[in-house]
Order: C-alpha cells, then structure tokens, then sequence
C-alpha cells in the first residue's frame, strides 16, 4: 500500500508560480513512477508529468512543456511539481500517482492516488 498526500496548491495570478508537493508512504517508493494529473471541472482527468525511480527520466504533456517541472527527492518520500508561468487554464485539481512501472500518460496506469489539490489561477 502507497499512501499520497499532495499539499501546495491555492490561488495564484496568471503568470505566478506554484510549488506542488506529494509526500508518499511506503519503503519503495524510489522505485515507483510518481506522476502529476489534473482535473478541471467538466473535463477528463489530465496527464501533467510524470518520473521514473532510476533513470529520472520525465515525461509531459505539450500544455506545460517549457513550464512546469517534475522532482523528486528520494531520501524525502517526496515528489514536487513546480508550476511556473501559471495560466487560466491551468486551474484544477492536481493529483499525484503512483505505479510500479511506466503504462503510459493515461489515469489508468497509476494505482495509488492522493486526494487531490485545488490550484487556482485568476486572470
């Protein structure tokens, strides 16, 4: 079982920045693929970004390419996506994932979710 608590979100102004963080429970956790999905109201639940355990490789979606980054930081449980250049549209709520191996940027690859973050962004 992998337990995951996303904190960080709020209202920002367009063009601010956000810091989103995922402590996860679990003594595997570096070994997981922790991604970030969002949710707007009336929308299906989006693929943001994602990285593996090893190799730290990333992926991500063309809406934030160039602006949010994906981390994480092993010996904290913890994952971080750092939002920067914050538009409208970017308002949802964002979750964090959790799967044992990369299945594609799709919801259903993920196991584990955490509750959710609102993050606002006003025009």
């Amino acid at each position: 079982q992998v337990q995951l608590v996303e904190s960080g979100g709020g209202l920002v102004q367009a063009g601010g920045s956000l810091r989103l963080s995922c402590a996860a429970s679990g003594r595997t956790f570096s070994t997981y693929v922790m991604g970030w999905f969002r949710q707007a109201p009336g929308k299906e639940r989006e693929f943001v970004e994602a990285i593996n355990g090893e190799r730290l490789t990333t992926y991500y979606s063309d809406s934030v390419k160039g602006r949010f980054t994906i981390s994480r930081d092993n010996a904290k449980n913890t994952v971080y996506l750092q939002m920067n250049s914050l538009k409208p549209e970017d308002t949802a709520v964002y979750y964090c994932a959790a799967a044992p191996e990369w299945r594609g940027p799709i919801a259903s690859g993920y196991d584990y979710w955490g509750q959710g973050t609102q993050v606002t962004v006003s025009s």
